[in-house]
């Protein structure tokens, strides 16, 4: 069964924006599956106020507040909360573009004020030491290495790295597939390339019986591509045998590779390539972690960072 027809009770008018963001957007199953699960879960909010998404000419404003409302009652975070609220948006917005609906009972509407949060990252020794975490030398162990080099050595998000194909290593670089379908050209570290050419050696030995099968990463019950959920688990095993004390996941890799990157005297426009960002300003977000820790460096070693003198004669 295919995501659009995975849920029966949905709608005509969701399942063809459904299909529009895959067909024409070229949206991921991810993104796809997200924006199904926020319309689902107002579908079923609406129903008890005896609305629906496939009546859209008799929703209004209040329909959207409530909605938030209920989630802010249910205590979902505000990341999530305007995750919701864009979904219903870009709803709104595709059927207000058929002429299906007159107005937009999203306007006026804002998203919930984030907090402002810096992404967690490992310092550089503790990066090295998840990197060079004692692991059994089978094929488990190779793979689980691997995957930690490529998000962290060429700062993939996880969605990208169990997306890789065997042909899209290429020697030292990777064709990396990221948000929106956009292709990219990512350099592989040396420790990558040869944590690589270990674990594709043995990767024959999670085939099973579906030799076909052309994910890079795969996982070791069914012998198919690795799963969100399963790199976690990985990710999360390596750091606790490095004896890290916080929890880490995927994505910390990802935010460590680029503030140790801008750390490194790297320039913020090739780090926004790297990452594959579609905006400088979210790239920017990692010069606030880079001047945190150099303030934080200075405030250790310099020796008049600690006073608090009042004289301000001048020879």
């Amino acid at each position: 069964m295919s995501l659009i027809a995975e849920n029966p009770d949905r709608g005509e008018l969701v399942r063809s924006f459904l299909a529009y963001l895959e067909v024409e957007k070229g949206y991921s199953p991810a993104t796809i599956r997200s924006y199904a699960t926020d319309l689902d879960q107002f579908q079923a909010f609406l129903q008890g106020r005896k609305a629906s998404l496939e009546r859209p000419a008799r929703l209004d404003r209040d329909h959207v507040r409530a909605f938030l409302a209920e989630l802010h009652r249910r205590q979902l975070t505000k990341t999530s909360m305007g995750r919701k609220l864009s979904s219903l948006r870009a709803y709104f917005k595709y059927l207000l573009r058929h002429k299906l609906m007159t107005k937009d009972p999203a306007a006026g509407i804002r998203n919930p004020k984030q907090e402002k949060r810096h992404p967690q990252v490992l310092n550089v020794d503790q990066a090295v030491a998840l990197m060079e975490a004692h692991v059994d030398p089978d094929p488990e162990g190779l793979r689980d290495i691997a995957l930690a080099e490529v998000l962290y050595g060429s700062g993939l998000r996880i969605s990208e790295a169990i997306g890789l194909d065997l042909n899209d290593v290429d020697s030292d670089v990777i064709r990396v597939t990221g948000k929106g379908s956009k292709e990219r050209i990512v350099p592989l570290s040396g420790a990558a390339v040869e944590r690589i050419r270990r674990y594709l050696g043995q990767r024959h030995a999670f085939l099973k019986d579906n030799y076909a099968e052309q994910a890079l990463f795969l996982n070791s019950r069914a012998g198919k591509r690795l799963d969100r959920r399963q790199a976690n688990r990985i990710v999360s095993k390596l750091a606790k045998l490095a004896g890290l004390p916080q929890d880490v996941h995927p994505h910390t890799l990802r935010h460590s590779f680029a503030t140790h990157m801008l750390e490194a005297g790297a320039d913020l426009r090739s780090v926004q390539e790297l990452l594959g960002h579609e905006n400088l300003t979210t790239t920017q977000r990692y010069t606030h972690l880079d001047m945190q820790r150099i303030m934080q460096v200075y405030d250790h070693a310099h020796p008049l960072a600690g006073r608090n003198d009042t004289d301000t004669n001048e020879d």
